[in-house]
């Protein structure tokens, strides 16, 4: 879950469980899962821990710092507990250190060592979270499918977690080389269907070249019901329209993200949340208070 949820929703009084994906291979997150064989790399867990910090900004930032050669302190961290002691041990550690309250923790979703593949529409294999993420394929060759390789199981307190939970909310995040790797780990879309909590996804703001390019709110939700194999209960996505030049601007620091993510504005109104989700000015991205309001209206209903 990110920090897009995370920053608005502490701070209300509800208990949060971040579970965050661990199979990516680009950047130095991959790197060292490859050197150091933790078998998981430690990106997003580190971000979520941030995000529900307590901590003083000093030490949050410090946390966040990069060394010379580009390794955030974080994943260093992270990767001398896998390395010195266990992965299992992680969760309590950041919750220690990052004083993040009792009410809130962060899961790794798995623990096992497995690979995120996608298929194309022309039969090519693409192997790898980063090869998905940032294409060296034609990107223009729509994915199928995407599966893991070997299979991975659920950390089992995260299946303990979706069972307790009163609503689940999924985004907003990649739709393939984030969000599917955690519904593709054996237990996890099981756990969910089986869960009696609201399910809830968070829509992307912009297409992604290579996953979802001209995608529109309905085709990302079709797909994650593919891939949960049970419909959403609600859909929030972005209605305010930024302005040109502001998405202009955004789009040449992020060239990968080609387009807003298309409406109709006749999705059922009963399914589909179409609100203003989005900062009022600079980059295109959610904005944490905005969204955290939605979800708790929800948590009423």
């Amino acid at each position: 879950m990110p920090k897009a949820v995370l920053e608005g929703l502490k701070k209300y009084p509800v208990k949060i469980s971040a579970i965050s994906a661990m199979l990516d291979s680009g950047g130095f997150a991959g790197k060292e899962r490859e050197l150091f064989k933790t078998k998981v790399a430690f990106g997003d867990i580190r971000r979520a821990a941030l995000a529900l910090s307590d901590a003083p900004k000093g030490k949050k930032d410090l946390f966040a710092s990069r060394f010379e050669n580009g390794t955030i302190l974080a994943n260093a961290y992270c990767t001398n507990i896998a390395s010195s002691f266990s992965v299992e041990e992680l969760p309590g550690e950041l919750k220690e250190d990052l004083n993040i309250p009792d009410d809130r923790e962060v899961l790794p979703v798995t623990l096992d060592d497995a690979q995120l593949c996608a298929q194309l529409e022309n039969g090519q294999i693409i192997k790898g979270e980063t090869n998905i993420d940032i294409p060296k394929h034609d990107g223009s060759i729509k994915i199928k499918k995407v599966f893991l390789e070997p299979e991975a199981k659920a950390y089992p307190p995260v299946l303990k977690s979706i069972q307790d939970a009163d609503l689940i909310v999924m985004g907003p995040g990649d739709l393939y080389s984030s969000l599917s790797q955690i519904l593709l780990v054996k237990g996890i879309s099981e756990a969910i269907r089986k869960s009696r909590a609201k399910k809830v996804y968070i829509c992307n703001l912009m297409t992604k070249h290579g996953e979802t390019d001209n995608f529109s709110v309905l085709d990302l939700t079709f797909e994650m019901e593919r891939y949960l194999g049970q419909e959403i209960d609600r859909v929030i996505f972005n209605k305010r329209k930024p302005s040109p030049l502001r998405v202009a601007n955004y789009k040449k620091e992020h060239p990968e993200l080609p387009g807003l993510i298309k409406f109709s504005e006749i999705l059922d109104k009963d399914k589909f949340i179409g609100e203003d989700i989005i900062t009022d000015r600079g980059a295109i991205v959610h904005d944490p208070d905005k969204l955290a309001k939605i979800i708790i209206n929800l948590c009423k209903l």
